[in-house]
């Protein structure tokens, strides 16, 4: 297989030397080139035919935002975004992956450069294949109305692409939708960002979850990661429960932790799927669809990164598999009073 051609853009030569520290020996990228701006990037995009960027956020002349939005208009090509932790940063890297970034990795934090990008060559590599989505082509949901919540709960896990992903889905949640809880993999500086960020694009209430908070209609309950993972407590009502545990499947939060915690009350759950790459959580979703729960996944052609879903196809987790933007009223259908039919959209699995 041929080695996947990177391009780094970043005003720090300190920064850029460390990504290529990192990414060399790793046969399955190449270092092709190095931009210290956004203008230098433009040149070097043409001269050498990268198949992926690592692009900073904050850079002069132009930002990263800015050219970002640039590229994915002029020549789409798949950009893993590179940002500080800070608030500041991590609202701009999720305005990055709104607009098209593929993902976006945390700058390493003072005096901790030897596990600086850890996981960057397995991203790049993710990155070059996944399919691009970009902001022309999305059209806001419209969300129902009279809507009558049956009593079940909503599970999303998402990863890679579940920014967006996750705003398409949740924009066609009407203000008094079901108690849904949300596992994404990001930074925890990131997901408290995100939470503000569905505040303001949505219309039911969004809570980064705390600890025995319990589970209320028309509210929206996001793992606030760090060293916590997000889970269910069975009661009346169901409350939220963070624990504080080792990573699963090398992420915390976990969807396996948050679908696992479900079992007990599967037979009132709907459990989905959303883009991202591994499979976490779909070993859960098997045992949550055993025990009653109803299972969506998200269907191949609309994900950015066909893993997650694609595991919980192919285990038999997944009744479904769905467009993206059919998954919300799917969901609201089953969560529904009038929910006693089978999904009539997507392909059987």
């Amino acid at each position: 297989m041929n080695a996947k051609r990177v391009l780094i853009v970043d005003d720090s030569a300190t920064i850029r030397q460390l990504i290529r520290a990192r990414l060399a020996g790793d046969t399955r990228l190449e270092v092709v080139g190095e931009a210290h701006d956004p203008y230098d990037a433009r040149e070097k995009i043409k001269a050498l035919q990268p198949d992926v960027l690592t692009l900073d956020v904050e850079m002069p002349r132009m930002n990263g935002l800015q050219f970002l939005e640039k590229v994915m208009t002029l020549r789409p090509l798949p950009v893993v975004m590179v940002s500080t932790l800070t608030q500041r940063g991590s609202a701009a890297a999720l305005e990055a992956l709104s607009l098209g970034a593929v993902d976006c990795v945390g700058k390493p934090q003072r005096g901790s450069p030897v596990a600086a990008f850890a996981n960057l060559p397995d991203i790049l590599v993710m990155a070059a294949d996944a399919r691009l989505r970009l902001p022309g082509n999305r059209r806001k949901i419209v969300p129902s109305e009279g809507f009558v919540w049956n009593g079940r709960v909503v599970l999303i896990g998402s990863s890679t692409g579940g920014v967006d992903a996750l705003e398409t889905v949740l924009s066609g949640f009407p203000k008094n939708c079901p108690p849904t809880l949300i596992t994404q993999h990001m930074p925890e500086s990131f997901l408290a960002s995100f939470a503000r960020r569905l505040q303001s694009n949505i219309a039911p209430n969004i809570i980064l979850a705390r600890e025995g908070v319990p589970l209320a209609q028309g509210s929206i309950y996001l793992a606030p990661g760090g060293a916590h993972h997000l889970e269910v407590r069975p009661g009346n009502p169901e409350k939220c429960h963070l624990s504080a545990s080792e990573k699963r499947n090398g992420h915390r939060p976990s969807v396996e932790v948050l679908f696992d915690s479900a079992v007990p009350i599967a037979s009132k759950v709907v459990s989905v799927m959303l883009t991202g790459m591994g499979r976490d959580g779909a070993d859960a979703m098997l045992r949550l669809r055993k025990n009653g729960a109803r299972c969506l996944a998200q269907d191949a052609a609309s994900c950015v990164v066909y893993g997650m879903p694609r595991a919980a196809a192919e285990n038999g987790a997944a009744e479904k598999a769905l467009p993206l933007r059919h998954i919300a009223k799917e969901v609201l259908d089953l969560c529904g009073r009038s929910a006693e039919r089978s999904v009539n959209k997507g392909r059987s699995l």
